[in-house]
């Protein structure tokens, strides 16, 4: 019974050594974007995107592929987002399973000289998005396989509708 024990608390300790792991190396892979973002360099920013990852950006623009994700981001780089800055705040990461990870962050933007259409800046011009990120560990390394941004907007007056109740 002992034996098993020790067994099993090493099993556990090791189980937690990777997920601590995990998720400090996901951490750094979103410390990276904001890094490259900031030197705008989309080759570096496009880094761990999976070969056949799915992109949807803040206009509702659906992109897939790598090479697409580094393209988009070379033209923004470029133009509209050039100079900018960027923070990412993870608001949550959880771990679906040990090889599938997802990452919600509040994202903030300045220093833009223009958005998409549709999007508008705020007074303070800081554009706000959430970004969810769902990451797939293969062969030893994390890889965004889906990347979702989606502009923050205010909320209207007023309470929100119950949930019976159909928005007018």
């Amino acid at each position: 019974m002992r034996r098993g024990a020790v067994l099993l608390c090493f099993v556990a300790v090791t189980s937690f050594a990777a997920g601590a792991q995990d998720e400090a190396a996901i951490r750094k892979i979103v410390d990276d974007e904001v890094t490259a973002w900031n030197a705008g360099d989309a080759r570096a920013y496009s880094a761990r995107f999976a070969q056949d990852g799915s992109m949807t950006n803040i206009g509702g623009q659906v992109m897939y592929g790598h090479e697409e994700f580094e393209r988009v981001h070379a033209r923004i780089f470029s133009t509209a987002y050039r100079g900018s800055r960027l923070k990412m705040t993870i608001g949550r990461l959880r771990f679906v399973t040990p090889e599938v990870a997802i990452v919600d962050a509040d994202v903030e933007l300045r220093d833009v000289s223009g958005t998409p259409v549709g999007i508008s800046l705020p007074p303070d011009g800081v554009l706000r998005t959430r970004l969810l990120q769902v990451l797939v560990k293969h062969d030893g390394a994390w890889w965004i396989e889906a990347y979702h941004n989606v502009a923050v907007r205010p909320s209207p007056p007023g309470p929100p509708p119950a949930p019976s109740e159909k928005p007018k």
